[in-house]
Parts: structure tokens; C-alpha cells; sequence
């Protein structure tokens, strides 16, 4: 609370007040910077400016999840219509409303029953981007009663099942895995600059030290790198693909079939013809004459020869 009322008070100065101590920044390596700006220089933006004002509530929680993991806070943040997580709040059109008036009557359409007062910003940040907008940012610390009647409550606000699918608790441990808890939680998609004003509350309200927040943005971060090198390293050493000539097994051709064919039927009519007497000879001697050519020479045979060479053959006269 001590350093929501400092920047508070540093966003009323007036013009020509002497210089203002440096305003804190985030500081965790892998979450880019935005510019910070006191609430004073915010409203001394012009008209091309837009304003959001969005609104973090949180309240000490002893409980210890398993009976032996201190759950510290319990923060309250919204899962949009959109599937991005942010928190409460909205536009404010600061022609016709304060920063506040704006932000309380976004609220009462997503919460229902919670008011917040200047005393309660914190930050205002420049966002990245083609639009020109400037973030609010407000943070409200409840008792955890306070805090679960706003759950209920927010079930049954106007928004409810519209622009707001429901009410999410952050969770602030990191389990012994190193990603259970606000590692995965923080590696979520977040709409703007919610993320940015999250990890900045927590380290601004003390609420998880500086360490441990930067841990948890490494930890998210390794798994994206570990399965980018992983993807280069399989694609380094995949093997060329080969040729298509080489995986083709070469066919056949139609001649060298035909060929083969005519082949083994004029090797089949000459053994067919063997097994057959031939008259006026002795059956003995066309026997010897058929076993001294050799195998190889009748399978090597062209076509057309084998049975017609062995009719062709001139028939001895029968002897008297």
C-alpha cells in the first residue's frame, strides 16, 4: 500500500514542481519495457491519446495448497470473450468521465460490487503499437472474504458469459518442477499489457520476489527455445532425399518377357517330345542323343526352336 500512495502522489504534482524521482520499472529479463509516465504527464496527453484503466484485486490468502505450498495472495483476473486473460477494466472516454467514474462503471458491469478511488492507482504506462493508448493500472487489497464475495458476485454481473467467460485466480508458487504454477499460468496468452502490469504489481507490492518472477519468465520461455532447436537440429540431419531414379526398381520390358517365355515353352516341347517314340528309331538312341545336349544350350535356345528341331530331324527307314 506504501507504494500505491507514493505514485499516487506523484501523479498529483502539479505543473512546475521540482524534478520526480526516477519511476520504477519492471526489470525482468524476457518482458520488454514500456514507458512509464506519472498519472500527472497522462493526463496531460492530448486528445489523439486513448486511456484504458484496468484494475487488479488481491487479498493475503494463508492457505497452503497440498498442505505444504504457501499460496501467499490470491489475485483476481478475467478470462476474456476473446480466450485472452486480462484484467478487469476498459476504455474510459475522458470526455465525460474520469479516470475513475470510467473505470468503476466498466467494473460494475463485470464485477458488480466494488468501487475504486484515486488512492488506489498505480501505474500508467505507454503501450506499443500503432494506437496510441496509455495504460492505467489500479490495484485494490481486500480481505479474502472481501475478495470470494466479488467472485460470486461477478457470476452474476451483466457481463458474465459474454465479454467475461469467468473470474481466475493467479496462482503465485512455483511447484519443484520449475513450471507448475505461475510458470505455466504466465504462459498463457494475455490481452495488452496485462501481463506486463501483473508481473509489475507483484514486484511492486512485494507480493513475489524479483527473483522468482524473473525464474518463472525463464522457465516459460525454455520450453519454446528447447523445442526450436530441437526442430533445427532434426532438420539439420535429416538425409537428403534420394533420387527418384534410385528408388525406382527398373521394369521389365515387354520384349525381354516375351522373350523369356518363348524360351521355357521351347525347352518344355523338347523334353515332350524325348519322353515320345519316334518310328524307325530305337527309342534307346534318341534318349542318348536328347541327354548330351546340354541344358543350358536348350534354355539358351531362340525361339521357334526345341520341338520343331527334333521333328525336323530326318526319320531312318524302317529296316527290313
Amino acid at each position: 500500500m506504501a507504494a500505491m500512495g507514493a505514485m499516487a502522489a506523484m501523479g498529483t504534482l502539479p505543473a512546475g514542481a521540482g524534478a520526480l524521482p526516477p519511476l520504477p520499472t519492471l526489470g525482468v529479463p524476457g518482458v520488454p519495457e514500456l514507458k512509464p509516465l506519472t498519472r500527472y504527464e497522462a493526463m496531460r496527453l492530448g486528445p489523439g491519446w486513448s486511456h484504458s484503466c484496468h484494475a487488479m484485486l488481491y487479498a493475503p490468502n494463508p492457505g497452503m495448497l497440498f498442505g505444504r505450498i504457501p499460496l501467499r495472495y490470491a489475485v483476481l483476473m478475467q478470462m476474456r470473450f476473446d480466450g485472452l486473460l486480462g484484467f478487469p477494466g476498459g476504455f474510459v472516454d475522458r470526455r465525460y468521465w474520469s479516470l475513475e467514474d470510467g473505470l468503476n462503471r466498466v467494473l460494475g458491469l463485470g464485477l458488480g460490487c466494488v468501487r475504486l478511488t484515486e488512492a488506489d492507482y498505480l501505474c500508467s504506462h505507454l503501450t506499443e503499437g500503432p494506437h496510441r493508448v496509455v495504460a492505467h493500472f489500479y490495484a485494490r487489497q481486500l480481505t479474502l472474504e472481501e475478495l470470494h464475495t466479488i467472485e460470486i458476485s461477478a457470476v452474476h454481473s451483466r457481463d458474465h458469459g459474454l465479454e467475461v467467460m469467468g473470474m481466475v485466480r493467479v496462482p503465485l508458487y512455483t511447484q519443484k518442477d520449475r513450471m507448475g504454477g505461475l510458470p505455466n499460468f504466465l504462459g498463457n496468452s494475455f490481452v495488452g499489457t496485462a501481463k506486463f502490469q501483473l508481473l509489475f504489481a507483484l514486484k511492486i507490492l512485494n507480493m513475489v520476489p524479483e527473483e522468482k518472477l524473473a525464474e518463472a519468465v525463464a522457465a516459460t520461455q525454455k520450453p519454446k527455445k528447447l523445442a526450436t532447436d530441437q526442430a533445427a537440429g532434426v532438420t539439420g540431419n535429416l538425409p537428403a532425399a534420394k533420387p527418384a531414379n534410385e528408388l525406382a526398381v527398373p521394369a521389365k520390358t515387354g520384349n525381354e518377357l516375351a522373350d523369356r517365355a518363348e524360351n521355357q515353352a521351347a525347352v518344355q516341347a523338347a523334353v515332350e517330345a524325348a519322353e515320345q517314340p519316334v518310328a524307325g528309331l530305337e527309342s534307346g538312341a534318341i534318349a542318348e542323343q536328347l541327354a548330351a545336349v546340354p541344358a543350358a544350350e536348350a534354355v539358351e535356345q531362340p525361339a521357334g526352336l526345341g520341338a520343331d528341331a527334333v521333328v525336323e530331324q530326318p526319320v531312318a527307314e524302317p529296316m527290313e
